[in-house]
């Protein structure tokens, strides 16, 4: 309990931090919000002035009525105007504030390192920024609009009690803890509640994100009973946690609305003696009532703005853990920016692993000069595709050095390193936008006849022209309708337009045809010329022309050398190639 409210203050605390740039707002709300209440307690004032103008039947003093009748209007309208001012403060307080929070958590997405990303459901993080951001910013609309109105209301309403009668006054006070007490005691227990709903709803989301991303993977293994299994026990779960947190705290408005029930009698009970004794008069009594009613309504409302809160709070810290998490180490203070890059790439005594406890590269030293053809191959998991993580520096190494033109890679700026080197994955990704902007990802400022140009040395440019808007056709940002081979063919153009003066291709031509890949080779060949390039294949046949073939196996180089002096040694490479092409 102690550690739950310890972290509950901290995320308050946090989050006043990031509402003090519209201090002047609050201001100004707490003003509208005085001004609402004044005159709402004024109108009372004006009711009771009224019954006590109506003496008996036939003795009604209608002149003073009628006058009373137009300041009550002037009353209405003025707390009219004053609500809707407030509602605007409120509104932009809350919004403005869950901007800057998003703002935030998503421009540090951008700087968390790939470990973190690797290692988190894309699905929570994206329940963070949008669901848990949406549940805050309720919960701190609700408080600003109530909280201030509410707590104003409770003080106005008892300074104009007293001022009126001390006495009936003085038994409202005494009765109002009781329902502070009740209040408080559910609010403790319920951010915990809510804190498991918003993880649960999280998971949930997370769920739903890789099933919806991956349905034909789904359906081509007939995983839906089981996924909908798992989707039912993760509901199962969040009904069971929001019911708990909604019931719990749903409790405390009934509750206070009893004593606040205890309140409103004692009030008038009181108030009947103090009326028959002469101590007050039918119009005050009136009056007295209408406050006593005033008094308890903030107190049911601000039981359920506490509800809320708790539900903020919870969704708040969520949030705030995520911007928590460690950023990438940054460049350096000193740090490089790589230029006229002859493409020298050494890796010296390598040594990396995911996970400290199973080691995978280890002393890992490999040289390529510029121009150089480096093939990379081995069995699956043998570290081929971490090699080229670490090239990019998407992970650091945790021994021994990469080195780019002789300077540590660690010395340089990350963005000067990584447009350093043009990298077609196997993965492809097609951002959402037309596939004009998707070839010319690298370089926005591309001409028109650049970007054509590189289409056609992908062999892009056919599909291209046979799609309903051509250039201008907007794909989602999985791709739409376009196959897994058009949509490489659309990633190895976009790197043909960059021509970056050293290459990463990963598989780059694993789903396409073999027709097409003949001459994307061909295309690739005249690229790579006076560039050091990185080829990871399984196909073994896409890298007989490389200068130099590694071989990998448990995150070692077993085997060097280029293709015909590979199957010459009759070691792992030449076991490999023959079972490709069923050799004897």
């Amino acid at each position: 309990m102690k550690q739950n409210n310890k972290a509950q203050a901290g995320t308050l605390r946090r989050v006043l931090a990031y509402i003090r740039p519209y201090g002047w707002l609050v201001a100004f709300s707490l003003l509208l919000a005085a001004l609402t209440v004044a005159l709402t307690l004024y109108f009372p004032i004006l009711v009771g002035d009224a019954v006590d103008h109506v003496v008996a039947p036939g003795q009604v003093d209608f002149p003073a009525i009628a006058k009373l009748a137009v300041r009550m209007a002037a009353v209405v309208g003025l707390t009219a105007l004053a609500q809707w001012l407030l509602s605007i403060c409120n509104n932009r307080i809350a919004y403005g504030t869950v901007q800057r929070l998003r703002d935030t958590a998503f421009a540090h997405i951008e700087h968390l390192p790939l470990r973190y990303l690797d290692a988190h459901s894309h699905g929570e993080l994206v329940s963070r920024v949008i669901a848990d951001a949406d549940q805050f910013s309720e919960g701190l609309l609700m408080g600003f609009t109530q909280l201030f109105t509410g707590v104003i209301t409770i003080l106005g309403t008892l300074g104009f009690m007293f001022s009126l009668n001390w006495r009936i006054a003085l038994v409202v006070v005494l009765v109002t803890p009781v329902s502070l007490f009740v209040a408080a005691f559910i609010a403790k227990r319920t951010y915990a509640m809510f804190k498991l709903q918003s993880e649960t709803r999280g998971e949930q989301t997370a769920l739903i994100e890789e099933m919806a991303g991956n349905q034909k993977v789904v359906q081509a293994f007939g995983q839906e009973k089981n996924l909908l299994g798992r989707f039912d026990e993760i509901n199962d779960r969040l009904s069971k946690a929001s019911l708990r947190a909604i019931f719990f705290s749903s409790i405390t408005n009934p509750s206070t609305r009893f004593v606040n029930g205890l309140v409103y009698a004692a009030v008038g009970v009181t108030g009947a003696f103090s009326a028959i004794a002469g101590g007050i008069t039918v119009g005050g009594l009136s009056c007295f009532l209408s406050y006593a009613n005033q008094y308890t309504k903030p107190f049911n409302e601000i039981s359920g703005v506490v509800t809320e809160l708790q539900n903020a709070l919870a969704c708040a810290a969520r949030v705030f853990e995520l911007i928590d998490a460690p950023a990438e180490e940054p460049d350096a203070p000193n740090a490089e920016t790589l230029s006229d890059v002859s493409g020298d790439v050494a890796l010296e005594n390598v040594s990396f692993s995911y996970d400290p406890a199973r080691p995978l590269i280890e002393n890992l030293s490999v040289a390529a000069k510029r121009g150089m053809r480096v093939a990379i191959v081995g069995p699956t998991g043998c570290g081929k595709t971490t090699l080229i993580n670490l090239l990019m520096r998407f992970y650091d190494v945790d021994g021994g050095t990469i080195r780019v033109d002789g300077r540590d890679v660690r010395t340089l700026t990350r963005r000067s390193l990584r447009t350093s080197f043009g990298m077609v994955l196997q993965e492809t990704w097609i951002k959402a936008g037309t596939i004009r902007e998707n070839i010319a990802l690298g370089r926005p400022d591309a001409a028109e006849d650049e970007i054509i140009e590189a289409a056609k040395a992908s062999h892009a440019h056919g599909f291209i022209k046979r799609l309903p808007e051509g250039y201008d056709t907007v794909v989602t940002e999985d791709g739409g309708l376009l196959s897994q081979g058009q949509k490489q063919l659309l990633c190895i153009a976009r790197v043909m337009l960059c021509l970056p003066p050293m290459l990463i291709l990963d598989e780059a031509t694993s789903s396409i045809d073999t027709r097409t890949e003949l001459k994307i080779q061909e295309a690739f060949a005249r690229m790579m010329q006076g560039r050091t390039s990185f080829i990871v294949a399984h196909r073994l046949s896409t890298i007989r022309e490389a200068d130099v073939i590694l071989v990998m196996k448990d995150g070692h180089i077993i085997e060097q050398g280029n293709h015909e002096t590979l199957l010459r040694q009759g070691g792992f490479y030449a076991e490999l190639y023959r079972s490709q092409f069923d050799l004897a």
